[in-house]
This record gives C-alpha cells, sequence and structure tokens, in this order.
C-alpha cells in the first residue's frame, strides 16, 4: 500500500510538470500566433504598396510619388526579413515546448498505468488470499461437522 502512495505521489509531481508545461506551451503558442498575425498584417501592406506602385506607372504620378512609394516597400521589405527570423524563433520555440510538454504527458501516463497495474496486482493478491482463507473456513467447518 505505502508503495502506491508513494507513486500517487511522484503522479502528483509529473502532474504539475505536466500543468507547468502546458502553461509554456500556451504562452509559446500565444507568442508565436501575435508574431505570425504581424507578419500577415506587414506582408498584406506590402501587396497594397506594391498594387499601388503598379497604378502609379500606368498614370500619370509624380517621380517623387513613386520614389516613395519604391522606399516604403523596401522598409515593408526589411520589416518583412526581421519578422520572418522572429517568426522562426518563435516556431521552434514552441515546438520545443509541445515536445516537453509531449514528454511530461507520456510520464504521466507512465506513472497513472504503473498504478493501475499496482492496484489490480494488489486486488489479485487480496483476492486469493480471500479464496485460501474462504476454502480454510470451509475445510474446518466440514470437518467439524464430520468429526460429530
Amino acid at each position: 500500500m505505502a508503495e502506491i502512495v508513494a507513486l500517487s505521489k511522484i503522479l502528483d509531481i509529473r502532474e504539475n510538470e505536466k500543468q507547468v508545461a502546458q502553461k509554456a506551451y500556451n504562452q509559446s503558442l500565444d507568442s508565436f500566433e501575435k508574431v505570425a498575425t504581424e507578419l500577415y498584417q506587414i506582408l498584406r501592406k506590402k501587396e497594397r504598396a506594391e498594387d499601388s506602385y503598379d497604378q502609379f506607372f500606368h498614370s500619370l504620378t509624380p517621380i517623387d510619388r513613386i520614389k516613395e512609394q519604391a522606399n516604403y516597400i523596401e522598409q515593408l521589405n526589411r520589416q518583412i526579413n526581421n519578422l520572418q527570423s522572429r517568426v522562426q524563433k518563435a516556431r521552434t520555440d514552441m515546438e520545443s515546448k509541445q515536445h516537453l510538454l509531449s514528454d511530461a504527458h507520456v510520464e504521466v501516463k507512465k506513472f497513472e498505468k504503473l498504478i493501475e497495474v499496482r492496484k489490480e496486482t494488489k486486488a489479485t493478491i487480496q483476492k486469493k488470499m480471500e479464496d485460501a482463507f474462504m476454502d480454510e473456513i470451509s475445510i474446518t467447518q466440514f470437518l467439524s461437522q464430520k468429526n460429530r
């Protein structure tokens, strides 16, 4: 019985570790989503800016305005490059946290299964002892009735 109690305590610790890993994963997922959304927004701005830039060539637009738009697109490209590296870093972090969460989940399941097996073993042993005790009582009663 003490062995099952000790395993239950270890299971509690593993479940706490799993909860911590779950929180860390959720935070990394939120961070990834935030940076990825930011990248998406910048890409949409760039797409609109390029459409506008193309329209400038088809209309009578001052050269200064075209240069301004080209510089703006270059600025967006720099932001995109920066955000792409941030997205990759956030993705790597998220995947790392997901791996830790998976490991923690496996550990919890391992201890749950171990406790289940130990309880089943204990129940089987208890049942055998009860059966043996009942057999002994039956034999004793039979012999006492026979001796009368």
